[in-house]
């Protein structure tokens, strides 16, 4: 059982439905709310003088707060994952929606996966109203051809293409005193080897190699080799494709001065991309739909946002990527879970 359900289970009854109520109100209008439009709209008949007694126990559980010196209340990050983890009615997508990303994603195109994603990107944008994040290992498909390329004394033009046409270049240091020959008798070694194989295959694959290649290959033309496999396989964080769309969205019915911060923040955090690949790893470990809150992450504990993500698979099951929306924290939720679960889903049938 998690925190917020067992904390909940310590509620009363009217003490969670005023929890909700001044929660869907604050997703709605962003507004504070007082006792006596509570009283108006709760599923049972309460005077405002006993919601203001409620609302004062909320109040001192963290669950809430009044900003500034308003009468209203707001619920605080607590009351949200609160009301996120225990409270929430998840609706579900309308036809209408199921179509659109089924239509968006309904098979591979010619260009590459690659371009299904940022797709993918741009339509939970236009659909959630906020920004559109994909997080994914980069797609090179199966190799086709890699070639070294001498720029200059020390430097290394690595052009890798693969069987979908795609093409990606790098640049790698050169070992001292490396001959031109050097670097067209590795090219050679590699397309010998590297055919048809993922970036993932052909470095297990030719590090093997190498361990029985000493009498084929010179000591130099072997670091050239490793060189280009491990540009190319490098860090955890170069392996990955970010993919952000829709960040205007985060502009739209922004009007408070405090609230344009808060979007700058958001811009902020946003362009630290290395962050965001980091918190997005995290999502890879989980089996379906999380929710980081405002401070929950380091990376928005000043914009004060919501990201809503979940992973995607390969036909082995495993865990290739995530994709979800960054938004203020008064998102629909009940609307975007549902529709981030059921994208990730189908970009994972597109995988297998």
């Amino acid at each position: 059982m998690s925190e917020s359900v067992s904390e909940l289970n310590r509620l009363s009854e009217r003490s969670r439905a005023i929890l909700r109520q001044i929660v869907e109100s604050y997703l709605e209008t962003g507004e504070p709310v007082g006792s006596r439009n509570l009283s108006r709209v709760l599923p049972m008949t309460l005077s405002p003088a006993s919601i203001r007694n409620v609302m004062s126990d909320l109040e001192q559980l963290g669950l809430i707060v009044a900003p500034h010196t308003s009468a209203g209340r707001l619920p605080t990050q607590l009351g949200l994952r609160m009301f996120v983890d225990a409270l929430l009615e998840v609706g579900d997508l309308t036809s209408k929606e199921r179509r659109q990303i089924e239509t968006q994603i309904a098979g591979k195109p010619t260009t590459g996966i690659d371009d299904v994603l940022r797709q993918v990107g741009e339509m939970i944008s236009g659909l959630s109203h906020c920004a559109g994040v994909v997080l994914a290992d980069k797609q090179v498909t199966r190799l086709k051809h890699l070639e070294f390329v001498m720029l200059e004394p020390g430097k290394a033009l690595v052009v890798l293409v693969g069987e979908d046409q795609t093409v990606e270049n790098r640049i790698i240091n050169l070992p001292q005193g490396l001959p031109p020959s050097a670097l067209i008798e590795a090219s050679n070694y590699l397309n010998a080897h590297i055919r048809g194989l993922t970036i993932g295959e052909a470095r297990t694959h030719i590090e093997q190699q190498l361990q029985s290649a000493r009498a084929e290959l010179d000591e130099l033309t072997k670091r050239v080799i490793q060189a280009g496999l491990a540009e190319w396989s490098g860090a955890l964080d170069d392996r990955k494709s970010l993919i952000v769309r829709g960040q205007a969205n985060l502009l739209k019915d922004v009007n408070a001065q405090e609230d344009l911060e808060r979007i700058r923040l958001l811009f902020d955090d946003l362009e630290r991309q290395r962050d965001l690949v980091q918190l997005l790893g995290l999502s890879e470990s989980a089996d379906g739909v999380r929710i980081f809150i405002g401070s929950e992450n380091k990376l928005f504990s000043l914009s004060g946002s919501s990201l809503v993500v979940a992973p995607f698979h390969d036909e082995h099951r495993k865990v290739v990527g995530v994709l979800g929306v960054i938004g203020p924290t008064r998102i629909n939720y009940a609307r975007i879970i549902p529709m981030v679960d059921y994208t990730a889903k189908l970009v994972s049938r597109l995988l297998t």
